[in-house]
């Protein structure tokens, strides 16, 4: 009876030990949400602290080796520079830990394309970083939490996924940090990718890719968590017709560093709103022209001098992506032509 117990011992810690180890940082969001019927959109975000999650799938478990932390508890509409901060400084004393292979990071849906953008640049790792989250609270018909939840955790589990970046699991669909956005209010189909499509889908953890993201980022950047301590002030502009271009001066008052304005078309501003940016250069602030339209890239010199006033092209990030890049090249310089140099890079 005894050989049989440790013969059994041995088995489970022999297979214990072939699964990856997955750590599931969690930081709120409706994937953590209550709500108050089923059949209704009413829900309270943020409310279920991660073991709640972890104990709803008991699945990942088959999975791999999954340990949770509450990183934060917060709606992502209430996202902060301060918390990505956190976030990233978490992250990466998770994957630099020797015997995990992995980190999942639930979070809300409003601005997870943004903190994933964020992670994807300054995590200098290999290892799967991969954001998920939901659209329904987990009491809603048809709640998607879980299975995005299994989803993320198989595919930070897969052998596929080290090296691409960090990457949105959601809706059995695999997306890019850098392209991915978030398209509605509230269908679970939430993100696209609009111009270069989908990595590849996830099907009940079955991971299958089909392309990768080419720009830098994550092992091949040179932004560092380490190295960032404070982020710089940045403000986007919307651009629509007879904008205000007054309210760009009075941000420059305010101490704004840098501004991404999201033009029309091929992120063209008006006649005054390029004065007023022009004069933002003047006074040692970074302008970037972004574009609202969500697709295709802003061109170098096409309606707008840049070299002439000194403003830099987003290439084809949208504007709070943009924003991002920015923020993280000013903590290393405020020289335009290596501001222009990165978005052509990341």
């Amino acid at each position: 009876m005894k050989i049989v117990i440790l013969l059994l011992f041995i088995y489970t810690a022999a297979l214990s030990a072939t699964k990856p180890k997955i750590v599931i940082l969690a930081t709120g969001g409706t994937i953590a949400g209550v709500g108050q019927s089923s059949v209704t959109g009413q829900y309270q975000a943020s409310k279920l602290p991660v073991e709640n999650l972890l104990q709803a799938v008991p699945e990942i478990q088959d999975l791999a080796i999954v340990e949770g932390e509450q990183v934060c508890q917060v709606s992502s509409q209430d996202m902060t520079g301060e918390i990505w901060l956190q976030i990233a400084r978490k992250v990466d004393e998770v994957v630099n830990q020797a015997d995990v292979d992995g980190v999942v990071i639930t979070h809300g849906t409003d601005t997870m394309e943004e903190t994933a953008y964020f992670l994807n640049l300054v995590i200098q790792t290999r290892k799967p970083v991969v954001m998920t989250g939901a659209m329904r609270a987990s009491g809603s018909l048809s709640a998607d939490g879980a299975l995005n939840l299994y989803n993320a955790v198989a595919l930070a589990a897969s052998p596929q996924a080290p090296g691409k970046g960090v990457l949105l699991c959601f809706n059995d669909q695999i997306h890019a940090a850098r392209e991915v956005t978030k398209v509605n209010t509230t269908n679970v189909n939430a993100f696209q990718t609009p111009e270069f499509g989908i990595l590849g889908y996830i099907f009940y953890g079955k991971a299958s890719f089909y392309r990768e993201s080419v720009r830098k980022h994550t092992f091949r950047s040179n932004f560092n968590i380490k190295e960032i301590n404070t982020l710089p002030k940045v403000a986007v502009f919307y651009s629509h017709a007879d904008f205000d271009s007054s309210l760009i001066g009075q941000s420059v008052k305010n101490g704004i560093q840098g501004i991404v304005f999201a033009g029309t078309g091929n992120g063209n501003p008006s006649e005054a709103t390029i004065q007023a940016l022009a004069r933002s250069v003047k006074n040692n602030v970074s302008v970037v022209r972004s574009s609202r339209t969500g697709r295709g890239p802003v061109t170098l010199k096409a309606e707008v001098d840049d070299e002439k006033y000194g403003f830099i092209v987003a290439d084809n990030l949208n504007p709070q992506k943009s924003r991002i890049l920015l923020m993280l090249a000013l903590t290393q310089t405020t020289d335009i032509a290596k501001i222009q140099q990165m978005f052509f890079e990341y």
